[in-house]
């Protein structure tokens, strides 16, 4: 079985009482411990019993009823109701001083609350 100094960590010769690369003495107490702890099996334990606990959202998201969205778009689109109610307020001055991003933000904005579902998250 192979020693190994406890100084700077070399392999050292069986009948060594000194380590020949940095000098140090070789414990005989040390030497006995590394035959018995070599004598004892190693247990593994290779259970894994984490349990991932997190039942709460990253982001506190208020629920939105995507008709209420679509009805605030309808009548006041261009005046960024709908943002103001899903709680995107730069988005909403945003739309109230362009009208709407000039219409073509409420026509996109129409599309994409048509194909989202009833209740969402904002």
């Amino acid at each position: 079985m192979a020693k190994f100094c406890s100084n700077c960590g070399k392999e050292l010769p069986e009948n060594a009482n000194a380590c020949p690369s940095c000098g140090a003495a070789v414990r005989a107490e040390a030497a006995q411990g590394a035959a018995q702890s070599a004598a004892q099996p190693i247990i593994v334990n290779v259970e894994n019993s984490n349990v991932n606990n997190n039942t709460a959202p990253a982001i506190a998201a208020h629920e939105k009823n995507k008709w209420i969205a679509l009805l605030l778009l309808w009548f006041f689109g261009v005046l960024g109701a709908h943002k103001f109610y899903e709680g995107k307020i730069g988005m909403g001055i945003l739309y109230l001083f362009t009208l709407g991003l000039c219409g073509i933000g409420c026509f996109i904005d129409f599309w994409v609350l048509l194909f989202k579902p009833t209740h969402y998250y904002v």
